[in-house]
């Protein structure tokens, strides 16, 4: 895997930006600490990201889109390439990655068939250094509202029980009552006594503020403390070493 916290000894050291043009082993050693830290920091962001090069060959692959990037997306990694499963998708993904290269556009691109969409965002990070190269930011949009890392994290923050949190999860999958109490073997009314219980934890006034509430949650891969090791909330922000 091709990662930030790798140097790319093919290319040049970049020469020191306080003017002394020194670039010994100290300043690699804390650059290479800064990549690193960033690397970490991507992996933390509940969102999929890869980092491109100016040759649209991966540098980098958060955690997250490792997860998303399975067999049913339609975008799948072939050793250090970004390439979409069907060809005409290809064929726009690979001039999307090479405008943001070569001319700095953005594009928010949907690939795959009618249904099974699902959004890929190509951001120019633009050219940077004496030497001129350019990197891509490739983020791959959620396919479903609510991931389960996010909504875990939300529901313990409130102190939800499992089966609220259950009810939750379909709830911002646009399930409606009738349907959720069916699915999990309960009559409506206890469903709806839940939803009122998770509506006065979370200080929510209506289903459509409670799903507001879960849908601008932090992008962060949040890692649940155990029961010994709990912060605000009971939720342990963990940096990936």
């Amino acid at each position: 895997m091709f990662d930030l916290s790798h140097t790319d000894h093919s290319r040049p050291a970049a020469s020191s930006d306080d003017g002394t043009g020194y670039a010994g082993p100290e300043r690699r050693g804390a650059t290479s600490l800064r990549w690193k830290w960033l690397a970490a920091a991507l992996d933390e962001i509940d969102y999929g990201i890869l980092l491109l090069d100016d040759a649209s060959l991966l540098l980098h692959v958060n955690r997250a889109a490792r997860v998303e990037l399975d067999g049913d997306h339609p975008v799948q990694l072939l050793g250090r390439e970004l390439r979409a499963r069907d060809a005409r998708d290809d064929q726009v993904l690979r001039a999307a990655l090479q405008s943001a290269a070569q001319r700095s556009l953005r594009r928010l691109l949907a690939m795959g068939p009618p249904g099974r969409q699902a959004s890929v965002s190509v951001v120019p990070l633009g050219r940077l250094g004496l030497d001129g190269h350019s990197a891509t930011l490739v983020i791959l949009g959620k396919r479903q509202v609510g991931a389960t890392l996010a909504l875990e994290s939300f529901a313990r923050c409130h102190g939800l029980t499992a089966s609220e949190t259950r009810v939750l999860g379909a709830l911002c999958q646009g399930v409606p009552p009738a349907d959720i109490a069916e699915a999990h073997g309960v009559a409506l009314c206890t469903v709806r006594t839940q939803i009122g219980s998770i509506r006065q934890k979370t200080g929510a006034a209506s289903i459509r503020e409670l799903l507001r509430q879960v849908a601008v949650l932090p992008p962060l891969m949040g890692v649940l403390a155990g029961e010994g090791d709990r912060t605000r909330c009971g939720l342990r922000w963990a940096l990936a070493a």
